[in-house]
């Protein structure tokens, strides 16, 4: 259990996941998957880590990124820690090959997605998306992600979070921050 969050097997607890997550958790097979519970108003990262008692190093983000190319858009999802913000015109972009990149809009990440704006996860995007992991996340033993839902939250082992389809584990994906990473669709 991290921080006062009642976690329990995700997979017995569809109720708690967004459609995509509960179809993605039954083909990846990680049983050391967790959700609990939440109040859907301490979604946002700042709130939820204060309200749960979660410290903002185990508490990571989702965040879809998108950038054109020769007229199509190209998507991305970002897992950063909470104490941290993505490089999007640094590393994303030069990742994405894109001239710019930036944050999805939020009408366009939900419906691309098939989840709850604010919670947003690396668990169930669309096939083919890149899930670019900072290598931070990866080496932190247990994450906090979103479920899809903003009424719960996934607690996995950081290392899962490499073997989802997709995903590419980058160095210094992040910036380090001195407050909470508010740049969260996810």
């Amino acid at each position: 259990m991290i921080g006062t969050l009642k976690t329990e097997p995700a997979r017995t607890r569809p109720d708690l996941l967004a459609a995509p997550t509960t179809a993605a958790l039954s083909s990846w097979g990680d049983d050391g998957v967790l959700v609990a519970p939440i109040d859907p108003e301490l979604a946002d990262t700042a709130a939820f880590c204060e309200a749960y008692e979660v410290p903002l190093d185990v508490s990571a983000n989702c965040v879809v990124v998108s950038g054109k190319r020769e007229g199509a858009v190209r998507y991305a999802a970002c897992v950063i820690l909470a104490t941290t913000r993505a490089d999007v015109n640094g590393v994303v972009r030069r990742m994405l090959d894109v001239r710019k990149a930036s944050f999805a809009p939020m009408a366009e990440a939900v419906e691309l997605t098939g989840m709850e704006y604010g919670g947003i996860t690396p668990v169930g995007l669309p096939e083919g998306w890149p899930i670019l992991v900072d290598a931070r996340v990866v080496a932190t033993p247990y994450v906090i992600i979103g479920s899809g839902v903003r009424h719960s939250k996934i607690a996995l082992p950081g290392a899962a979070l490499a073997t989802l389809p997709g995903a590419q584990v980058v160095e210094d994906l992040a910036k380090g921050v001195d407050t909470v990473s508010r740049e969260s669709n996810g």
